[in-house]
């Protein structure tokens, strides 16, 4: 017997430092971005997220004292472009890819034949695992001239009395916020639809025999019965979605334009997003002799993660108002 429980709580022990990794893994990073950027974020301050300026100044000169801190010349931070960048396209990907994912996890539960319905799960799984270099490519040589030639003409003949959706009030490359958005959501959709397939495969039998017994259409055991089951399930997907949309770089930054110092005015104008913009101006910060652009960039990356951690707390009190709801 104490043998045995010598070799419980071992395995207790193992398993439980095991759990604390990612955990303690992330304190030690936020930790660090915080040390790092603290410079920054007292040159910066509150101004840091509400202007859309960012400028490294002159790095030929020697820096001088601005607010207390050692800068280059004519130095300046801003990065309110950049969080509507992000926001704007992982939004915009979900507006895209929610329908899809969705509509797509249906089809798979439902009405796919038994006999490809496990090859048709595994390229939807399989897109998920396809590099964002990979898609990006295809934004740059497939979907920007689309949009510049076709689609961005289609939407301003329809909607272009809207200014939003005017292609006549941007650069017309193809390269912005929709190239983005579309990129993004071709990345969340697998993750969004896989996960909802694999819990609509396990909506209990009794739930839709009950239900059709009690004369519901197909239509119905779906929308009225399968699809409320797993609406937790929906959300858990949606935020995982998110996640990687408001993280993704590589693709994002191959197809969105990398604008610098203005607003999105039309759905067809050039972005940058907070990430994206990390990785383009890595290798510029790091000629400033005074260490303050890296640092900035230190704060954008605390920034995206004070962003992501937002959307997950958003997304627990959904779920646990649904949760709350449900059990009234």
């Amino acid at each position: 017997m104490k043998r045995q429980a010598k070799r419980l709580n071992l395995f207790r022990l193992t398993l439980t430092s095991i759990a604390i990794v990612i955990p303690v893994s992330l304190i030690i990073i936020v930790v660090f971005l915080g040390q790092y950027a603290w410079q920054a974020i007292g040159f910066n301050g509150i101004r840091f997220l509400g202007t859309i300026d960012w400028s490294l100044g002159n790095l030929y000169m020697n820096p001088v004292v601005t607010r207390g801190y050692q800068v280059p010349i004519g130095a300046d931070y801003g990065i309110l472009a950049f969080i509507v960048g992000t926001l704007f396209s992982s939004l915009l990907a979900l507006l895209f890819a929610l329908p899809v994912a969705v509509g797509t996890a249906i089809f798979l539960s439902e009405a796919a034949p038994d006999r490809v319905r496990p090859v048709l799960s595994m390229l939807v799984e399989l897109v998920a695992v396809v590099p964002s270099v990979v898609f990006g490519l295809w934004g740059i040589y497939v979907l920007a001239p689309l949009i510049s030639h076709y689609i961005g003409p289609g939407i301003t003949a329809v909607l272009g009395f809207i200014p939003f959706f005017n292609m006549n009030n941007s650069t017309g490359s193809g390269f912005g916020l929709l190239a983005a958005g579309t990129v993004l959501a071709l990345m969340i959709t697998p993750i969004i639809a896989t996960t909802l397939y694999d819990a609509l495969r396990q909506v209990p039998l009794d739930l839709r025999e009950s239900a059709v017994a009690l004369g519901a259409t197909r239509f119905e055991v779906v929308t009225k019965i399968m699809m409320p089951t797993v609406r937790i399930t929906l959300i858990g997907g949606v935020v995982l979605g998110l996640g990687r949309a408001l993280g993704e770089t590589m693709a994002v930054l191959m197809v969105s334009g990398g604008a610098l110092n203005y607003l999105p005015k039309t759905i067809f104008t050039p972005i940058s997003t907070m990430a994206a913009f990390i990785l383009s101006q890595l290798d510029s910060a790091l000629q400033d002799p005074t260490n303050m652009a890296v640092k900035s960039l230190a704060e954008i990356a605390l920034v995206l993660f004070v962003i992501t951690l937002g959307v997950n707390a958003v997304a627990r009190m959904i779920v646990r108002g649904a949760t709350f709801v449900r059990n009234i």
